[in-house]
């Protein structure tokens, strides 16, 4: 084998009726409302329309039963967003997750590929 292989993994959760609910997108926006205090700014931070950020969170929500933004509408200091403590609970039990998996993965990786990687020259 010429090239080296690695690996790459996402976490998707699914509802009972197989509705994709959260996962890597949905943690990038909520952890980018929580450094800049406002959806618009962390849907416009990824390249993401600030209609689709709202669908994703609305779709989120409704799975979870819960509100993940606390918004505010603008006014003399302008508007803005944080997250609930639902989503900040939501949010650290994913990538905790996340973390887990991929420490497991890729010991696992390593120990079945391994081998098929290109041997380094000494």
């Amino acid at each position: 084998m010429e090239k080296e292989l690695h690996l790459k993994l996402t976490v998707r959760l699914y509802s009972d009726d197989n509705q994709r609910c959260f996962g890597p997108g949905i943690a990038t926006l909520l952890h980018q409302v929580d450094e800049c205090r406002s959806l618009r700014s962390a849907a416009a931070s990824m390249g993401m329309a600030y209609s689709k950020a709202w669908r994703i969170i609305r779709t989120a929500e409704s799975v979870f039963g819960c509100k993940l933004l606390s918004s505010t509408i603008g006014g003399s200091h302008g508007g803005g967003a944080v997250l609930t403590e639902e989503a900040t609970a939501l949010l650290a039990a994913y990538d905790r997750y996340c973390a887990d998996v991929e420490a497991y993965s890729l010991a696992k990786f390593r120990e079945i590929f391994g081998p098929l990687s290109p041997q380094q020259d000494a």
